[in-house]
């Protein structure tokens, strides 16, 4: 299942005052608001329509009794941040399927209270998004398999008498994978969603329709199924479903603590040394082969003024939104990391002079057609773009880096939304070999031909 422990923007300054609710965008706000109301008002209501038993009771607190342990087992290893996968679905899909409704919304607060207080703290707001997300998740794929049952879904509020011993069928397994699928499918929608009103792009989506989550769903779906049969024979045989779990979970937490290591928490690219190491293998591997290879270096353009200006929490966004549009416009085979600040690297392999310098451009040009806005007011933003090719600019990363470099050095003491290619190279007199030299081809501008810096609007910050 997936969870954000970033439904909104990161807060990442103690310069603004208040309650860090108030800080997230206002479509967050209000979705979370909404969010809340709704389980309070089904609690009610569903609480209503149902009739506590000893049996449901104690089914309920030896599930998450086993979550708990489950929680607990891991606690040592953290918590990934960002858009996370896990297998506490093993335990709440048996709540789905063996207990009324009214269960499905309570279940997620025993545990998310374990998290925040024996995993790690986080913002209360996020946690309460998590927790309200698994809840209507739950209670609608609750609602569903009771009333399946009861043939009625207003009758599957209070639960259909009977209907956990389906389970031990062939048809009942299949409405019990529909269901739990259709719990997946809708927490993946509200994460989407949470992602897209909080005003930045909607990493949420493409983080958990990856085919590894599709594959961690599967597995959580499969697992939770079965507890779920175990548990409808005895409740004794939870025992023997925790150790199998428990590894599962840790292995993948393991996973994911891993890829956090390689990557930058603040747009998820490479980070800077896992780039470089890629990098150097196959530049390496470009010199052995004679093939070429494009390296890129990307600033945005006063940036610092960004900051000043609207605070380091747009900050953060701009640079979140530069991160995808570029993914967006690359090549699968293509390297992209954040080099540190507001500095981005990317890895053209295959690619000479005159192709890097067309991707460049592109890449330049789809930037400052982002649309960010601050307030409802539209802020542009640009970036300047040095390239330095394997062979004509240096013959490994640091001579490439270097070249690179000096041509953004260039962009910007030209004028910035431009891209260029050095004045030359160390050794070699500060002459570039090959037909080109300075700019990319229209050196007047620094632009490619047939195409014009992108125009600045009257709300863009230079």
């Amino acid at each position: 299942m997936s969870i954000s422990e970033q439904p909104a923007a990161e807060q990442v300054s103690g310069e603004r005052p208040g309650w860090p609710i108030l800080q997230q965008p206002r479509g967050f706000v209000v979705y979370l608001g909404l969010l809340v109301l709704a389980v309070l008002f089904l609690v009610g209501a569903s609480a209503a329509l149902t009739t506590p038993t000893i049996s449901d009771v104690a089914t309920f607190a030896a599930l998450m009794l086993c979550a708990a342990v489950s929680v607990e087992g891991v606690r040592r290893l953290g918590q990934p941040r960002g858009i996370s996968h896990d297998l506490l679905g093993a335990w709440w899909f048996p709540v789905v399927m063996l207990l009324p409704p009214v269960y499905a919304l309570l279940a997620p607060i025993p545990v998310f209270v374990v998290l925040q207080t024996r995993v790690r703290w986080a913002w209360v707001h996020r946690r309460v998004f998590n927790a309200c997300s698994v809840a209507l998740c739950g209670f609608l794929a609750s609602v569903l398999w009771h009333g399946a049952h009861a043939g009625d879904p207003i009758a599957g509020l209070g639960g259909a008498p009977g209907s956990s011993s389906s389970l031990l069928s062939v048809g009942g397994v299949v409405l019990a994978v529909l269901c739990c699928t259709a719990f997946t499918g809708f927490n993946t929608a509200m994460i989407a969603f949470a992602a897209r009103v909080s005003g930045g792009p909607e990493r949420g989506r493409s983080s958990a329709l990856d085919r590894e989550a599709v594959m961690v769903d599967t597995v959580e779906l499969c697992v939770g199924i079965t507890v779920a049969i175990l548990a409808q024979l005895s409740l004794l045989l939870l025992a023997i479903a925790v150790p199998p779990i428990l590894l599962l979970q840790r292995s993948l937490l393991y996973q994911q603590l891993q890829t956090a290591a390689r990557t930058d928490p603040k747009t998820g690219l490479l980070n800077a040394p896992t780039w470089e190491q890629a990098a150097v293998n196959e530049i390496s591997r470009a010199r052995s082969t004679q093939g070429r290879t494009a390296v890129l270096i990307i600033d945005i353009d006063h940036f610092k003024r960004v900051n000043d200006s609207h605070g380091h929490l747009f900050g953060d966004q701009v640079l979140l939104g530069v991160a995808t549009t570029i993914a967006q416009e690359l090549r699968q085979a293509d390297l992209l990391g954040r080099f540190g600040g507001e500095e981005f690297v990317v890895l053209l392999p295959g690619a000479d002079t005159e192709e890097a310098g067309r991707a460049a451009e592109r890449l330049r040009a789809r930037v400052g057609g982002m649309e960010i806005a601050v307030d409802g007011v539209p802020v542009a933003i640009t970036v300047s773009v040095g390239v330095a090719v394997v062979g004509d600019h240096g013959n490994d990363l640091v001579e490439l880096l270097t070249a690179a470099d000096l041509a953004l050095y260039r962009a910007k003491e030209t004028g910035r939304n431009r891209v260029c290619l050095p004045a030359g190279r160390p050794g070699l007199g500060g002459q570039i070999p090959g037909p080109r030299e300075g700019h990319l081809p229209d050196t007047s501008e620094g632009h490619l031909p047939g195409s014009t810096p992108a125009p600045r609007s009257s709300g863009e910050v230079s």
